[in-house]
């Protein structure tokens, strides 16, 4: 629990010291991302909410994840989690945004996507990264991993913006 709050705290104080706000837009995640960063005394000065998009209908009508995508690439793609990034910014009127959508098991894995296949990605101000992680075979691990490298890939981009 410590080593979240440590991640947390840092991605928060990136967030205060430039004046900017966030948002979340979960699925195989569900909600861990938020906990991470409300953990934090204060976090309301930069957490404006989150969005557990778990079904592509609220993938699409919420976030606004085309119908295409999610038919062409699947709800586990680079297409996807960059729109519901942006969604969840558009949405939540806020400067940046992590979206994570994954496989995090122990059943739901394919040949092409195993169990522990995750897409993350980051969005701020115009500038989205992803990045298709493969953690292990275990849920509750796979959740907590997935959730520590979308603050990590978040704090990356901050950082890279403001160097």
């Amino acid at each position: 629990m410590a080593e979240n709050k440590v991640l947390g705290e840092r991605v928060g104080d990136v967030l205060r010291s430039r004046k900017l706000t966030m948002g979340t837009a979960e699925s195989c995640t569900g909600g861990r991302i938020a906990n991470m960063i409300t953990l934090v005394a204060g976090s309301s000065d930069y957490f404006v909410g989150g969005v557990v998009s778990y079904s592509n209908e609220v993938k699409q009508h919420v976030l606004g994840v085309s119908e295409e995508s999610l038919r062409q690439h699947g709800a586990v793609s680079r297409e996807v989690v960059e729109q519901m990034a942006q969604g969840a910014i558009r949405t939540l009127g806020c400067d940046c945004a992590v979206a994570t959508s994954g496989i995090a098991g122990p059943g739901g894995g394919t040949p092409e996507k195993p169990v522990g296949t995750v897409w993350i990605a980051a969005a701020l101000k115009g500038e989205i990264v992803s990045h298709c992680f493969h953690f292990g075979t275990v849920r509750a691990e796979n959740i907590q991993a997935a959730a520590d490298a979308a603050l990590t890939l978040l704090l990356d981009l901050l950082q890279k913006q403001h160097g």
